[in-house]
Order: structure tokens, then sequence, then C-alpha cells
């Protein structure tokens, strides 16, 4: 076969593949067109249809390539234009990708649905493109650790919704920028919390119309720029502050005088600058921890009376300020003070630390003073005290240990092993904590402004490792064990703490664990404790990935493509031919199909003689005379609901049973399956958590089916208040319980199973005693023992519950179920649909949560009739439940059995006995309820 029969049948192939594929076409070329211009892409990007074949590091809704998440990959290379094509693309994280070079494409403003861009450290050089401020959704740009010049571009003000914005430790110079008539600047980022631009090249002011009272930032970090004239006084305006850091800057004047009304300030550093005038008063900051105001030129002065009433005070450096007199015993009586350092200072007399000193007290160092004499105690202590340079130790010819210079900037701690001896490992390989023999996944974190500055404190590590685990396993990582050491300060003044982290059940990880990792820590989801402050981290390269060999695995055999060309070539033209053969026989197939479909009872003959009824355990069968008469005729006046399948009526049976009657529209054969699928699994069901299916009518061309008359209407409409039912914290944990429990039924113990498909609050009625019960089944499916694991079906489902990962296989399991009842719980805590104007729950409750702050920070989105406060135990719980529930992909989400006992934990938390039903509330519901579920 020639070449040029080669290249077209490959031209074909192509196309053909692309009218199957699942990928969008543009998304496939702007993907193809990456994979071509890097280096060491996953193995799995070899196949043709990324969404499809799930390539490694890329996630499709809909076809669509939503997020793409490719951090410590090793790859190199640059980023093209082409990914401007991605329109739908949400997410891009390429972090810790050192062989990423060249600058951003201006083509990257086109992605006009990105809310993440995260690019820590890469190699990514050049201007920051202005079109960055087109991506008007970003809520989170970290583009920190890179080699970025030229200016801070002005156009990022334009990003109204951005909340984290990093550039630090790049080569960024010239102005800090701020809104000039119609030219925009850093001051519109009125709802950003964090303004990291440390370790940069800025200069010039600061300029005061940067901050003002509308701002919400918590951490300003400017440390090591070049930066110019006094600090602004309008910085006082931001009272949120937490987190100030200025040092390392040329900046001069007087400290504004209303400093002090930052009382939210932890963390304060103002050193090595040429700041001048009296030494700032810091009096009501009762909450800061670490204070450096090092290295500047103030106005001669005693030590500050107002640093003794600070008890919350870690760490003091003020080395070189200028300060004189003796130092007050009462500084040291700090209980939570570790360090004081205040070298090259104007300290004389007798330095006198009494007896009451600090427990946690771990260096004072105050070399080179006018110290004559140092007060010796009867105690023993368990600090490094520095006295070298002062007259004590030159004079005096001291030879107390004081008079030793001596300083700790680092520790040498590491996590011990768990219990066990260290395996001996090969080369390359580390032994875990649980001393198994592994190739880890390494890397540096950095604590930009730690609260604590006693490194040999070993609580401090082992409580971030607890967080970090509970952080992985909180995303189900394949993650074995974790490892902390060599704790140490930079010249920077950050903590810098080595990280190690094990693969669970074999020696290395794979891509997808390893950029999931990735991904945890470069988008700030795992928040360590509060006292160790904003971080970034650092990945090492890792080599070692499962399952495949070290190099590229990218061929660039151009011989290899002919050979593969030709044997597409013949594959192409045997499958263009089972295609027509497979079209025929399926074309056959529906016609056969449609038959039944148009008339599923035709196996069911009303003859019973026949035995085609099926026998169903509790269910009997009415005939058309008697719901008639049960229904009052079907009069206006018995109609309690309506929709797409028909109308709702109320009945009486002769024994006086209330019945609800679901009927459907008359000759209509809409519905016709649902109706069949309903009679037969509810007849297999019965849970007093699920709706009691009583009797099935159709007959005369009527398709009826007779149900117990659940009192209280559906969930939906008495969270919209239209039942008048009032749903405080506790019956709306008792409902999710129920609904919970129900919906376990299905899954685990009826037999075979049953997915609902069609989880949502209407389908959840409330009786007379508010519990719940899950109802409607026309959409559910049974799952035998052999396809438990999923069942291959059209989709079908309410959109707003429907699970991502079932829309786009086709493939149906539990766990979808699992996804819709997580937006359930998320409807039952801010009475809202899951789509509302637009705006979908699992996304908004996602962007604003913070589980650092109360109620997760969730106040605005919570339905306001609940009573926000104490009352609601076990919120933040139920929260995490409901996220974990909706988690992309369902091998993460808890079965429906784990999510029950969860609920029970959260109602024990809150007080209440999970196996208690509520009372009666009849008393509370108002006459005209419409019967929720059957509003279709």
């Amino acid at each position: 076969m020639g070449t040029r029969n080669q290249a077209f049948l490959l031209v074909v192939f192509f196309q053909i593949s692309l009218i199957a594929s699942q990928t969008h076409n543009g998304d496939f070329i702007a993907l193809k067109s990456l994979k071509d211009a890097w280096h060491n892409t996953p193995p799995g990007w070899g196949q043709i249809d990324p969404c499809g074949e799930n390539w490694e590091g890329i996630t499709c809704t809909k076809s669509r390539v939503t997020f793409i998440t490719l951090s410590s990959m090793g790859l190199e290379g640059q980023l093209t234009g082409d990914i401007s094509t991605l329109s739908e693309l949400q997410t891009l994280d390429l972090s810790y990708n050192k062989g990423l070079t060249g600058s951003l494409p201006s083509s990257i403003g086109d992605l006009k649905k990105l809310t993440n861009l995260i690019l820590v450290g890469c190699s990514f050089s050049g201007h920051i493109p202005e079109s960055i401020g087109s991506l008007q959704q970003l809520v989170f740009l970290s583009l920190n650790s890179n080699r970025f010049s030229g200016t801070i571009p002005p156009t990022i003000g334009n990003l109204t919704n951005l909340y984290w914005l990093d550039l630090a430790d790049n080569q960024l110079e010239g102005p800090i920028p701020f809104s000039k008539g119609t030219t925009p600047g850093l001051d519109m980022l009125v709802h950003a919390k964090h303004f990291h631009f440390g370790k940069n090249k800025l200069s010039g002011p600061i300029p005061p119309q940067l901050f003002s009272s509308n701002m919400a930032l918590i951490h300003v970090l400017f440390d090591s720029n070049q930066l110019t004239g006094s600090i602004p006084s309008t910085l006082v305006l931001v009272q949120t502050l937490e987190v100030l850091r200025f040092d390392r800057n040329s900046l001069s004047g007087s400290v504004p005088s209303n400093f002090n009304n930052l009382t939210s300030l932890h963390e304060l550093f103002l050193s090595n600058n040429k700041l001048s005038g009296p030494m700032p008063n810091l009096t009501g900051l009762n909450y800061l921890n670490s204070l450096d105001l090092s290295n500047n030129s103030f106005d001669t002065s005693d030590v500050p009376s107002w640093l003794s009433t600070i008890e919350s005070l870690t760490t003091l450096m003020m080395e070189d300020c200028r300060i004189q007199g003796e130092v007050p015993g009462s500084l040291f009586s700090l209980p939570n003070l570790q360090t004081v350092v205040l070298r090259r200072n104007l300290l004389n007399g007798t330095l006198d630390i009494g007896t009451g000193f600090s427990d946690q007290l771990q260096l004072i160092d105050f070399q080179n003073n006018f110290i004559s004499a140092f007060t010796q105690r009867p105690v023993l202590y368990n600090f490094e005290l520095i006295l070298v340079g002062n007259p004590v130790c030159e004079e005096t010819g001291q030879t107390e240990k004081y008079c030793t210079a001596f300083e700790a900037n680092s520790s040498s701690y590491m996590t011990p092993p768990n219990n066990c001896i260290p395996a001996p490992c090969s080369a390359d390989q580390v032994s875990s904590p649980n001393c198994q023999c592994a190739f880890p996944y390494t890397g540096t974190l950095f604590f930009r402004a730690p609260s604590f500055s006693n490194l040999g404190n070993k609580t401090y590590y082992v409580t971030l490792r607890q967080s970090l685990i509970d952080s992985i396993q909180l995303h189900q990582l394949a993650v074995d064990s974790v490892s902390l050491g060599n704790p140490r300060k930079n010249q920077f003044d950050y903590l810098e703490l080595t990280l190690e982290l094990f693969p669970s059940g074999q020696d290395s990880f794979n891509r997808t664990v390893v950029f999931e990792i990735g991904f945890i820590l470069s988008n700030q989801t795992f928040k360590p404790p509060a006292l160790f402050g904003p971080f970034y981290f650092i990945a090492d390269t890792y080599k070692h990935f499962s399952g495949e060999s070290l190099g590229s695995q990218k061929s660039t055999s151009i011989g290899i493509g002919i050979v593969i060309g030709a044997v597409v070539g013949g594959v192409v033209l045997l499958l263009l031919f089972l295609l027509f053969t497979g079209i025929y026989a399926h074309c056959r197939k529906k016609r056969a199909e449609s038959a039944t479909e148009q008339n599923p009872f035709a196996n069911w003959e009303l003859s019973k003689s026949s035995g085609s009824i099926p026998q169903l355990k509790g269910a009997r069968f009415f005939s058309f005379i008697e719901v008639k008469k049960y229904a009052n005729n079907f009069l206006e006046a018995n109609e309690i609901g309506t929709g797409g399948y028909g109308k709702v009526y109320r009945g009486t049976l002769p024994d006086g049973q209330l019945i609800a009657i679901k009927r459907a529209e008359r000759g209509s054969t809409q519905g016709g399956l649902e109706f069949k699928t309903e009679i037969e699994l509810l007849s297999r069901v019965h849970h007093k958590n699920v709706v009691n299916l009583i009797g099935f009518c159709f007959e005369r061309g009527e398709q009826m089916l007779i149900y117990e008359y659940i009192t209280n209407g559906n969930l939906r409409d008495c969270l919209s208040g239209k039942t008048g039912i009032n749903l405080d914290w506790m019956r709306r944990l008792k409902l999710a319980l129920g609904a919970a429990r129900g919906l376990a039924y299905l899954h685990e113990l009826a037999c075979p199973s049953i997915i609902h498909r069609d989880i949502k609050s209407t389908n959840i009625l409330l009786d007379e005693h508010l519990n719940a019960k899950v109802a409607d089944f026309g959409l559910s499916k049974l799952a035998s023992d052999g396809e438990k694991a999923h069942v291959s079906t059209q989709v079908k489902g309410t959109m707003g519950y429907l699970d991502p990962e079932y829309y786009m296989t086709q493939q149906l399991t539990e766990k979808s179920d699992v996804y819709s009842f997580g937006v359930l719980m998320l409807e039952l805590i801010t009475a809202r649909r899951p789509l509302e104007q637009g705006k979908y729950i699992v996304r908004v409750v996602r962007v604003a949560m913070d589980r650092t702050k109360e109620l997760y920070n969730l106040h605005e989105i919570l339905d306001q009739t609940l009573e926000l406060g104490p009352k609601l135990k076990g919120l933040e719980k139920f929260v995490d439940l409901a996220m974990n529930c909706v988690q992309e992909l369902g091998v993460d989400r808890p079965t429906m059995g784990e999510v029950v006992k969860v609920i029970e934990n959260i109602m024990h938390l809150a007080g209440l006995n999970p196996n208690v039903e509520s009372t009666s509330t009849s008393d509370q519901t108002s006459k005209g309820i419409s019967f929720g579920s059957y509003d279709l």
C-alpha cells in the first residue's frame, strides 16, 4: 500500500473517530495540539477520544473538557494558543511541571468560564498577558514560583470574583496598579482575601488608593520587593487583616498612628525597611502572635510598655530598633512567649528574667547591647539565653553558657516509625512511617507567616501531619502514610518542611493519584492548622509512576507511524463493513422492540386462567369500575395533583383507608413502560420509608396506580413554605435520615437491588409524623447480582439531581442515587432548588464554603428560616457528607448504608434519638396540599 494511500486512510480514520468520539471536535483538536507541544504526556494520551477513553488529568462534562489537572506530571514544552479552543474549561492546573516554559498565550483570555488558573512552580516567563483580565469567572489565580517579568497587569482588577491572588516569587517589577478613571486596578478586588506578591521586584510607593473599608483581605504579603515611600494610613481601613508582611523593602516615614486599629492582626512583619519616627503603639492588638520590627530607624525609646500586655505574643523580633534602658521582667511572663530577639540595641543595666517566665520560652537573644549584669535565679532555665557582646560577658570575663553564641534556626524532627523497625530499602526507595519501602511523592511546604517560632516543638508537626492525613482520607486518596521532617527557617523567614507521601498497596503512585495529591496542595483544598498561616507547596519531580518505565512515552519514529497507518487503514475498511452490518441489525431489533414499547402490557392478559397477570406480593389488581367508585367518579374536587404523567386523585377504600390514585392521561402511551416498571418494583419492596403500593388498574385503556395516601405532601412543597409546616433543623435531620434509610433499603436489602434513578425533593413524601417516604419508581432499574457494578442504560433523571458521571458514561450504579441524594441534602439546608436562576447549588456551596469559618461560611446560602447559630449542631458534618455524596467520581462517594450511619451520628451529636418518630404535625398542615410526588 502506497504512502499516499496510507495517509488518505489515516485521514479517513481520523474523521470517523471524531464522529464516533464522545469528545467535542474543537476540544479534541486543542488537546491534540497540547499533546504535540509537550513531552512526557501521560501514556493514556495516545488514545483517540480524550473524554470517552478517560485521558489522565482530563475531566469532561457532556463531551466538553471542563477540567485539566496535570500537576507533577514532568511535562516539558510550552502552553500553546490552542488552549483557547477549550471554551468550557473551568480549571487549569499545570503546577509543579518545571519543564513548562515560555510565555502565557494572550488567547488564554478567551477561556471565559475559567474559575481556577493554577500554574505554581513551573518555569513560565515573559509578561503576564493583559487578556487575563477577561477571565470574569476567575476565583483562584496562582502564578507563583515562576519566572514572570514585566508589570502586574492592571486588568486583573476586572476579576471581581477573585478570592485568591498569588503572584509571588517571580520577577515582576514596576508599580502596584490601582484604578484611575477607566483604568482598572487591584483596589477593585473587593472580594479577594489573599494578596500574595512577595519575592518580586515591585517598586514605587504603596498607593493609598489600594485599600478601602470595602475590602475583605486577610493576607497582604508584599515582602522582599523594592517598595518605597510610607505605609498608607488607608491600610487601617481593612479591618479583616490577619497577616501583614511589608518586610525587606525600602519603606520610610512613620508607621501610621492608628495602626493599633487592626485588631484582627495575627502576624506583623515590618522589618528591614527605613521606617522612622516613634516606635508604633500596638496597644489593643490582642491577637498578635508574631511581631518583627527589626532593622529600622525608629526614634530612641525605652522598651514599649504595651509589649507586656499582648498575651498572645509568641515571637518578638526588634533587632536594631534603638531601644534603650532595662527590659522589664514582666515581658518574659507572657504565657505564650517563645522567642525574644533584641540584638544590637541600647539595652543596659541588669537583666532579670524573674521566676514566672513562660514555660514555652525557647530563646532570649540580647547580643551586642550594654547589659552589665544578669540576675541568676535558683530555677532551671529550659531556654537558650545569649548575651554575647554585652559588658556582662566582655568586661567581666564570664564563662557562663549565655556568653557563647548559639542560635538554632532548624530542627532535626522527622516523623518517627509507627511502632515498627525501618526496612532496608533499595536505591531511590524510602522506608515509610509504616516501615514499607516505596517511592514517595515528595516536596517542600513553605509557610509564609507561622504563628510560632519554637521549631523544636514536635506537637506542631504532629498536628500538621494529622491535618494532612484527614484531608487525604476525606478525598479518599491511595496514600498509606505521611512523613514530615527537617523544619527550618529560610532567609525570608518562611518555615520550610519536607513532605513525603507514601503509596498504599504498592511501591509507587499511579498518575491519577499524583495529580490528585498535587491539586489538593496547589489549589489550597488542604487547609493546614491556623497557626501555620498562609502556605504554598513545591513538589519534586516524580519519576516512578506505577506500571510505567522511565523515559518519554512519546514516539518520535516516523517509520513506526507509517506502519501503524497501514494497519489502521485496513482496520478502517473492516470497521466500515461491520458498521453497516451492525446498523442494519440494530434497526431490525428496534422495530421488534418498538412493538413492545407501544404496549408494555401485551403479555399481561386479563384472563386469570392464562396466568399472565404477574403474582405481585402485597399489590392487587383493581377493576376500572372499582377505582372509579373509590375516586368518586374522578370529580375535580378529588383531584390533588397533576403533572406530565397525568392526574392524582384522592380516594377511599371500602374499609375507610385513604388512597392516592395516579391516573395516566387516557389513551396516552407516554409513561407506559414507567407504569409497568413501577408496579413490578414496588411490589417487591416493603419498608416504612418507601411509599406503599396498594394496587393497580390497566383495563379499558387506563393505567392507574393506587398508593397509600401521604398526608403532608412532598419535601419540595414543605421547603418552599407551601404546606405551612415548620421544618426546623431537627426535623430536617429526621427527614434526611428517613430518605437515606429508604434508599439504603433499595440498594442493599431489596433483592435484587433497585436503583431509583430519580431521587429529588418532589419524590420524597412526608407522612403525618413527618417520616420521609421515597416515591415514584417510574424510572427505576433492577440491578441483578451479576450486573450490580453498573447498568448500561439510556440516561434518564431530573436535571440538577443528575449524576454527571452517569450522564457521561451512561453507566448507572447505586452511586448515581447517592449523588442525587447529596444534592437533596444541600436542598434541605438551603431550601433552594438545585438549578435556580442559572446557578447550580453544588457549585454555589463548593465555592462559598470555608471550613475554617463558623458554619463553613455558608450563612448567606443557608435557609433563613433555620435559626442560624449554636442550635445547628452537626451542620458542618452534614455539609461534609453532602459534598462527599456529590464527588465527581462514583468510587469517591459513600454507599447509602454509610450515609445512614453518618446521619445517625449527626443526630446523636444534635441530641436526637434517630430511632424515635417525630410527633404528629397534622395540626400544622393546610387542607389543600398537593400530593407532591405525583406532580411529575
